[in-house]
């Protein structure tokens, strides 16, 4: 099994150094890790950050990046100590630590992960798609920042990822993490599926949560090497209309 650790960037770009599958075959004691990168920039804005990357995630999106994340049976290949240890050494170092994944709140225990992680004295981040409300909000307290991964508008959420309930809990997370204060950043990929109306509806639902800030990222091959949508492409007309909308409109490319 191969983790794609190259950041949403190009393979070659070296602000990402990281190793992942294959490089250990002891069980981590929390989460169980298939992949950490000990130094990335793009992970968390403004931050730099060790990216460690969980098994599992209950939905199949089709511009998956690390589609054998998905099993959440399979075994861990990187040991929790190993992240542990890493933010000990580099304490003062690093601004903190992100999990990503797969979807790292599939995991029981990830509320307990995330304040292991804070009692060490890290900042603490985390990449979700929003898949399970519950366990999210038990985090929040240890969580400093947080990726939330709003797919698509509600009636196209079935097709991207597969699950019945994937908007349902993809917008609660999103309510609660509003109503927590907490720092976070809502994101959306542009999947080939989204054409501009469906992206026009994902706004209007996006305004009507209370969201201010939108980021879009390109979209890329599944490899990471070749962008095949960037933000850019999109209208000039769509993309006024949302700076006249939103506080702040990012644009990934």
């Amino acid at each position: 099994m191969t983790v794609n650790l190259s950041c949403d960037r190009d393979p070659g770009d070296t602000a990402c150094s990281g190793r992942g599958a294959g490089a250990s075959t002891r069980t981590g004691t929390r989460l169980p890790l298939a992949g950490l990168v000990e130094f990335s920039t793009c992970d968390w804005p403004g931050r730099l950050v060790a990216t460690a990357f969980c098994q599992g995630c209950p939905w199949s999106c089709p511009y998956c990046h690390n589609p054998a994340l998905r099993d959440p049976r399979a075994p861990a290949t990187v040991p929790w100590s190993d992240l542990t240890d890493l933010v000990r050494r580099r304490r003062g170092l690093l601004d903190g630590v992100v999990l990503s994944g797969g979807e790292p709140t599939v995991h029981p225990q990830f509320p307990t992960a995330a304040r292991e992680l804070k009692d060490l004295g890290t900042g603490v981040g985390l990449h979700t798609g929003g898949a399970l409300p519950g366990r999210l909000e038990a985090a929040l307290g240890a969580l400093d920042w947080v990726g939330l991964d709003i797919k698509a508008p509600r009636r196209l959420y079935r097709q991207l990822t597969g699950s019945d309930t994937a908007a349902d809990r993809a917008f609660e997370s999103l309510r609660l993490l509003r109503g927590s204060g907490a720092d976070h950043e809502v994101r959306t990929t542009l999947d080939l599926r989204l054409d501009e109306e469906s992206l026009f509806e994902l706004a209007e639902e996006l305004l009507a949560e209370g969201v201010t800030a939108f980021t879009l990222q390109a979209l890329r091959s599944q490899d990471g090497r070749t962008v095949l949508r960037r933000p850019s492409d999109l209208s000039a007309a769509l993309l006024d209309r949302w700076r006249g909308s939103f506080r702040a409109l990012v644009l990934r490319e």
